[in-house]
């Protein structure tokens, strides 16, 4: 449930519900808005039943929460979040742009690769070193030799990097290198490694999974968030359905039913979402138009011979040409690019 305070309730008498709240082993988070401050409450409601909460002189009104997702609920933190990684800025203000290649294969392809996309406008470097593949013959990535390789981008660049993990032995050798983690579609429910995402403090980029409904995803988010880390950045990569035409398909509807029920900032990876290059640009321009904070999108220097997902990735000057095509949506949007 929340406890709404009403208007300029003073300091003391937020400071003594939530004693009461604490007091009775519950868990207390505090949003402030410019007139409004609310509380949220996480446990046993039950433990409170004596309380009369309600009753104290500068509570407004308590309204329950009937979703099981809590801290990433946009009734316990109305204003939208804004993510910090680093310098970068992830939220309402801002459009961010992660790029990079689906897989890293060597350092001159991924060094190439980071100063290729920040002359083109990209603040973070994508790459991949642990890859989750269909078949267990297909390229599985080069590990920490390719979290090596980001970490010798970002010292060329300046840019921030994100890298996916994949199993906890991933997570202890990725937080040595990136600034932000990936947890993708097919682990979107793996509960024990969202917890230790979690409790690794990072921000985290939380991709939804291949049939998950939106419901589900926040509630994955919640196991992060509960494990004492809110930085969690929200991606929208397309869903299966029964249409073939693409590889997945996207749900843009996605963005404006999160910007609804959380507080989370939420990209889309239209590289994924689509599998084919070609709609990677009028589907980048759908997401700008429908609120979303960023995008991913996969960059290779020569696409045809790329060790993973090469048919959607852009060229340089592909890239190039997309980031000055959406620029005017981002501006319409006032959004800093």
């Amino acid at each position: 449930m929340i406890i709404v305070m009403k208007p300029k309730a003073s300091e003391e008498a937020i400071k003594n519900i939530i004693q009461i709240i604490e007091k009775n082993g519950l868990q207390s988070h505090l949003s402030r808005g410019d007139e409004v401050t609310i509380i949220g409450v996480v446990g046993d409601k039950t433990k409170l039943v004596n309380q009369s909460l309600e009753l104290a002189p500068e509570v407004d009104k308590i309204v329950p929460v009937t979703e099981s997702y809590k801290l990433a609920n946009k009734k316990f933190h109305p204003q939208s979040s804004t993510i910090l990684v680093d310098n970068v800025s992830i939220g309402p203000d801002t459009f961010t742009i992660m790029a990079g290649p689906c897989a890293i294969e060597s350092e001159e392809q991924l060094v190439s690769t980071a100063k290729a996309i920040k002359a083109s406008g990209a603040t973070m470097l994508r790459g991949g070193a642990y890859k989750p593949r269909t078949s267990p013959y297909a390229f599985q990535g080069l590990e920490e030799e390719g979290l090596k390789y980001m970490q010798t981008a970002k010292q060329e660049t300046g840019l921030r990097t994100i890298c996916e993990v994949t199993s906890l032995p991933a997570l202890e050798t990725a937080i040595k290198y990136v600034d932000m983690l990936q947890i993708g579609a097919r682990n979107m429910q793996n509960f024990s490694l969202l917890k230790e995402v979690g409790r690794s403090k990072l921000p985290v980029l939380l991709k939804r999974g291949l049939a998950a409904t939106i419901d589900e995803w926040l509630n994955a988010a919640e196991y992060i968030i509960s494990e004492g880390n809110p930085n969690v950045v929200l991606c929208e990569r397309g869903i299966r359905t029964f249409e073939t035409a693409t590889r997945n398909t996207l749900d843009i509807s996605a963005i404006p039913v999160i910007h609804s029920k959380s507080h989370l900032p939420i990209l889309v990876d239209p590289s994924h979402a689509t599998g084919v290059r070609n709609y990677v640009e009028p589907l980048s321009k759908c997401a700008v138009a429908a609120g979303a904070d960023g995008l991913m999108i996969e960059v290779h220097p020569n696409p045809p011979c790329a060790l993973s997902d090469g048919p959607q990735s852009l060229t340089f000057e592909q890239f190039d040409t997309l980031c000055e095509d959406i620029r005017p949506y981002v501006q319409l949007a006032k959004r800093s690019f």
